[in-house]
């Protein structure tokens, strides 16, 4: 039925009002937004605006980071059906190998290049058992996970807990852009930033929208379209504005937006990427095709660790110090990041850019119930359950559909 014969048809004939069709036919990409949408205005609420004031947005993105940069490696490992229990370790081993070389004197420019290194080598090493010894990625990781949380509680055995005074290191997590132009109480550089984000933001969906045109995709009505793109654009302008009346745009936000674009480009503008969800999708058919699979996987672990050892340098910056417990139970907020973010259990599916989303909702949950003052224990309770409802609605999705 085209659309000229559906003049005058009821919207409940059609399925609905535009939004409403719009939301059942892309529920899997919209339920994450819906869900932290939510989550901003219980939490709002609840805590009498403290919740979305400046400074604790602020500290969102902070406690954010971390995860983030991890789960953006797991959701490749989740795409090509492997996991990595290790990261977490991984992240807290690392961490604490840069406080111990800063304590030595070794100059931060220096020691980033080395963690980083020694973060491939990891990836390379996990790596190669997984894609060329074919030991299962849950036992090479698993057995990772032992490995590295015995090398980080060797590396703090002498004194416990390592302080970190560098001031440079220190900013990675707890600093902000600075601003060139000296607004009077309003930071115009993170302003400017935000203008050109909301920019981005529409340039990318109008973008979108063509080329799902041009392939004779179904798109959204036009009045569907702009509503969404003003609700879009709307967001990041209030962001930034709350961000530039506190400090400013935090360092971060800059490292993760890096990342982020870096990996979005990868997954979707190269041959890699496309080998990545071709695995995903079949993995026999990839090979048939001519993907080198153990490649991909090798490259897919290095990758995996590199942004573990980043997440352990942004984690020990965060707090200052790094500790015997560092790194405990990153894995599972990754994981957990990955999955609320749309990838799929079977593999194949999966965005960076909804990750970072499916990140900001577990740790907005963290942040806002320990606002509130809940237990722990409810806390843990709470995040699982969102996790098992997170995987059942991808199943029972992917069923429908």
């Amino acid at each position: 039925m085209n659309a000229q014969t559906q003049i005058g048809i009821p919207h409940e004939k059609r399925g609905g009002p535009p939004i409403l069709s719009l939301l059942k036919a892309n529920i899997r990409e919209y339920a994450m937004y819906i869900a932290l949408l939510v989550i901003f205005i219980v939490f709002g609420a609840a805590t009498n605006g403290l919740f979305l004031s400046p400074r604790n947005l602020t500290d969102l993105i902070n406690q954010t980071g971390y995860v983030a940069v991890l789960a953006v490696g797991m959701t490749i490992i989740l795409i090509i059906k492997h996991i990595d229990l290790s990261v977490g370790y991984v992240a807290g081993f690392m961490g604490a190998v840069a406080a111990m070389l800063l304590s030595r004197g070794t100059h931060v420019l220096a020691v980033i290049p080395i963690i980083l290194a020694l973060g491939i080598v990891i990836g390379m090493y996990q790596g190669f058992l997984v894609a060329k010894v074919k030991v299962p990625a849950f036992v090479t990781t698993l057995a990772g996970m032992f490995i590295f949380r015995g090398c980080l509680s060797r590396v703090t055995t002498a004194t416990g807990t390592i302080i970190v005074r560098d001031t440079v290191f220190r900013s990675f997590s707890n600093g902000f852009i600075p601003d060139w132009f000296h607004g009077n109480g309003i930071h115009i550089l993170t302003l400017m930033i935000g203008v050109l984000g909301a920019l981005a933001v529409a340039a990318s969906q109008f973008r979108s929208r063509r080329n799902m045109r041009r392939y004779d995709f179904k798109v959204s009505s036009p009045s569907t379209f702009a509503g969404t793109l003003a609700l879009s654009v709307a967001l990041v302008i209030v962001v930034f504005w709350m961000l530039a009346h506190y400090k400013g745009l935090p360092w971060t936000a800059v490292i993760v937006g890096v990342v982020l674009l870096i990996y979005h480009f990868i997954l979707s503008k190269t041959p890699l990427g496309r080998s990545v969800y071709a695995i995903g999708g079949n993995t026999e058919a990839a090979e048939l095709s001519g993907v080198n699979v153990a490649k991909v996987t090798f490259l897919a672990f290095c990758s995996m660790s590199l942004l573990a050892a980043l997440s352990g340098i942004l984690y020990t910056s965060r707090m200052a110090s790094a500790t015997p417990t560092a790194g405990l139970g990153f894995e599972m907020d990754a994981i957990a990041s990955s999955y609320i973010g749309g990838v799929s259990v079977s593999g194949g599916v999966g965005k960076v850019t909804n990750t970072l989303v499916g990140a900001l909702v577990i740790i907005s949950l963290t942040n806002g119930m320990n606002l509130m003052g809940v237990d722990i224990s409810f806390q843990y309770m709470l995040k699982g359950a969102i996790f098992i409802l997170a995987v059942a609605f991808d199943i029972i999705s992917r069923r429908q559909a």
